[in-house]
């Protein structure tokens, strides 16, 4: 289990990766470099999901990939940072949070099954 959550940061670390690579990408082969990268972020999206629920999963992916690409705006290519996105990124941060918890509570499905064994 915990190889799949290496999977789920290697995922959004590589997100962050080829979007950094669309605002830089000048030249023809830096595209296959952005391919590429877009190709492994995906292998490592499939295998975090072969174990994980998927819902979560592809939440820390959207989740790191959106307030990473923000962070990267604003520290790299000076965007602007104010407290209406701090408000909305910590939203963010609380919905996969609560996401993964109700991954791990019991559902009424899980108790019914539970019962009839």
């Amino acid at each position: 289990m915990q190889k799949d959550w290496v999977y789920v940061g290697l995922t959004s670390l590589f997100e962050l990766f080829w979007i950094f690579g669309f605002n830089i990408a000048s030249s023809w082969w830096h595209w296959i470099i952005i391919v590429s990268l877009i190709a492994l972020d995906f292998h490592f999206l499939s295998k975090a999901c072969e174990n994980l629920p998927t819902g979560t999963v592809y939440a820390i992916f959207a989740g790191a990939g959106t307030i990473g690409t923000t962070l990267m705006d604003v520290f790299i290519f000076d965007g602007e940072f104010n407290s209406i996105k701090a408000i909305f990124m910590f939203i963010l941060v609380l919905g996969v949070i609560g996401l993964k918890l109700a991954d791990n509570s019991p559902t009424d499905k899980d108790t019914k099954k539970g019962a009839k064994a």
